[in-house]
């Protein structure tokens, strides 16, 4: 600015949006080739809906996850099941609240996670991203739920992958140090 002869004539407003676009312009070129294709993993085992809870939290657990897709027959997400939703079927709003009251019931829980299927507990329908999907569109679904978590799908909703959040900041990291 110093080397403008005279003076410049522009508004706050003005300053503001010319910032902001230049701030949406450098993020793009920093980050344009953050997609949900390279980022999520594949390889993730879903759950079919009429599995029972408790079989399907063993999967979970297996995964390394706090969460897995619910596909139908046709390999189409329909839903995630999710640590969270087991904690709501348990009536608690976070784990701390409900071990606290299975120490205080000498650990009793009344649900019985055996005779309900996964279809009732999961979160449906779920948020859901494209291979191709960029930064701004995972960002905007991150922004849309509470998960850490959600489903990658092809055109026809089948299970691609699962993006992460934990991986999708890593890479917005990796990518800000470059």
């Amino acid at each position: 600015m110093q080397h403008i002869p005279g003076y410049l004539d522009i508004t706050t407003g003005d300053f503001r949006e010319v910032y902001e676009f230049a701030h949406r312009h450098a993020a793009d070129r920093l980050l344009g080739g953050l997609r949900a294709d390279r980022l999520m993993r594949t390889g993730v085992e879903p759950l079919p809906p009429g599995m029972m809870l408790d079989a399907a939290a063993r999967k979970i657990v297996e995964s390394g996850g706090k969460s897995l897709p619910v596909v139908d027959e046709d390999g189409r997400v329909i839903g995630v099941l999710t640590e969270t939703d087991f904690l709501r079927r348990l009536n608690a709003g976070t784990f701390l609240e409900l071990l606290l009251r299975m120490v205080a019931d000498s650990c009793e829980v009344s649900h019985r996670c055996h005779e309900t299927p996964v279809r009732e507990a999961m979160t449906a329908p779920a948020v859901t991203v494209r291979p191709q999907a960029g930064f701004r569109q995972i960002i905007a679904a991150f922004r849309s739920h509470a998960g850490r978590s959600m489903p990658v799908v092809d055109d026809d909703g089948r299970l691609a992958g699962m993006l992460l959040r934990k991986d999708f900041l890593e890479a917005l990291d990796r990518g800000a140090h470059r």
